[in-house]
């Protein structure tokens, strides 16, 4: 009682006058002990903060649609305008250097596939002489001989890998087949460069000019300075169009996952052979193809049975172990043409439109029509240099059969020159390996002897591809 007597006392009621100072008392409804006394004030103050806050919130919300109504949504990025497009980029950081469109064409990119002694040095002359061909022969040699001895399956593996590099001008490939503690590859150190037009002509050496139709001597170009594979490289990428000959690609399935990938447009052009003809032109040259002879042949079913090789009581020489093998690696050949024109003949979609077979004797029989075809197909265009080249090629007076030398000769008579040098056990033996590859491309079997020695009858019928 004496404490609320003394709060009376020392608080005047409201709106009395404060007899010290003279004036009256005013009350404040935000005044800190009014508001302790009564807590109804603080909700309403909070209800109205919570308020405020909601209608910000909803503004915000509002202001937010209104600036995605305004905005052309796509799934895919916005294109800069004409503006921006001409603003040259400054530097990588520039979001536009991601999106910048290709600065060349994706190169063509064709793989001659076909075998030894079918005519493919002479074929793979015709690119290398084009001035906007980067050429490369026979690279795969490189893997057989580091790999010596194996059998052909077994390294298609590691020969498509090598065409996957050397297709993107990646020469660094080659030093995997370095000998150990070996001088680093020169470009003189590629298997076939003394004939290689680009590596014997400007820049790369003096020499000889790519632009220039004609026959690159070897003794000249073995005097042009040996250039680091990295310069080559740099030559390649000058480039378009980049075609690979190889004898060592025995199936064209073998190369589906390079022309499945989108970063690669390859072609493939199979270059074939009667069968026979190339049994004896491996005949001829059995000297020169003893390690390849070898490992085709190991690669060979050995539980398959198979017609001798030599009439009974034929005494077997050194001559004969070697023509065996020549002959015998006819089986694997041809068992691998064979898987190729199959697929060609129904062909699944990476080979849609990407493969050309073409007949070493319709080349020879007419090359200037079968040049313009090639040349379509890889889209290149002929010239009359190269055209004249094809045909004074195919139309020489020589008859020299050496092999691996490409000369003027007549190519013609050089492509039935079997018919009179295999004996008929020999011509048997081919034609049971290669009947299946052989009716596809429409080359006929003989009866006897005396068929196969007559030269009047045409043993060529229309292909199937």
């Amino acid at each position: 009682m004496r404490s609320n007597q003394f709060l009376q006392l020392q608080l005047p009621a409201l709106g009395e006058k404060n007899g010290v100072y003279g004036r009256n008392l005013k009350t404040y409804r935000n005044h800190p002990t009014k508001i302790i006394t009564q807590p109804g004030i603080v909700m309403k103050v909070l209800r109205r903060k919570r308020i405020i806050l909601f209608i910000a919130y909803f503004l915000l919300l509002v202001l937010t649609m209104l600036n995605l109504a305004n905005y052309r949504w796509t799934k895919e990025p916005q294109q800069c305008n004409l503006q921006m497009r001409s603003i040259p980029y400054q530097d990588r950081s520039d979001i536009r250097f991601l999106y910048r469109p290709s600065l060349a064409k994706k190169r063509q990119l064709v793989y001659v596939l076909t075998t030894w002694r079918s005519g493919s040095s002479f074929f793979g002359e015709l690119f290398n002489q084009h001035p906007e061909v980067f050429f490369l022969y026979e690279p795969m040699w490189h893997i057989w001989q580091k790999l010596y001895p194996g059998d052909a399956v077994s390294l298609q593996g590691a020969a498509r890998d090598m065409l996957s590099s050397l297709y993107r001008c990646d020469l660094s490939v080659f030093q995997l087949y370095n000998s150990p503690g070996g001088k680093n590859f020169t470009s003189l150190g590629l298997f076939g460069a003394t004939l290689n037009k680009v590596i014997c002509s400007y820049p790369l050496c003096s020499a000889y000019r790519k632009e220039v139709v004609g026959m690159v001597d070897d003794k000249v170009c073995k005097k042009c300075p040996p250039q680091s594979l990295r310069l080559l490289e740099e030559e390649c990428l000058k480039y378009n169009t980049i075609v690979i000959k190889g004898v060592r690609v025995l199936d064209v399935n073998v190369l589906a996952p390079l022309m499945e990938d989108p970063s690669l447009d390859l072609k493939v052009i199979h270059l074939v052979r009667d069968p026979r003809a190339v049994a004896n032109s491996r005949i001829k040259s059995r000297h020169g193809l003893i390690r390849e002879n070898l490992q085709v042949v190991r690669s060979r079913d050995p539980k398959l049975r198979r017609i001798p090789f030599v009439d009974p009581g034929h005494k077997i020489s050194k001559k004969d172990g070697a023509d065996y093998h020549s002959v015998g690696a006819m089986e694997v050949i041809c068992d691998r043409t064979y898987r190729s024109l199959w697929t060609a003949l129904n062909p699944p979609s990476w080979l849609k439109g990407k493969y050309l077979a073409v007949r070493y004797e319709d080349l020879v029989e007419n090359p200037v029509k079968t040049l313009r075809n090639v040349y379509q197909f890889a889209n290149l265009s002929a010239n009359l240099d190269i055209e004249s080249f094809a045909l004074n090629m195919t139309n020489g007076t020589s008859s020299s059969s050496k092999p691996f030398i490409v000369s003027a000769r007549n190519a013609t008579q050089a492509a039935s020159a079997w018919r009179t040098v295999l004996s008929i056990q020999q011509i048997k033996q081919v034609e049971e390996y290669c009947h299946h590859a052989m009716a596809i491309l429409g080359y006929e079997r003989v009866r006897t002897a005396v068929e196969a020695k007559d030269l009047s009858k045409s043993l060529l019928t229309a292909s199937k591809l």
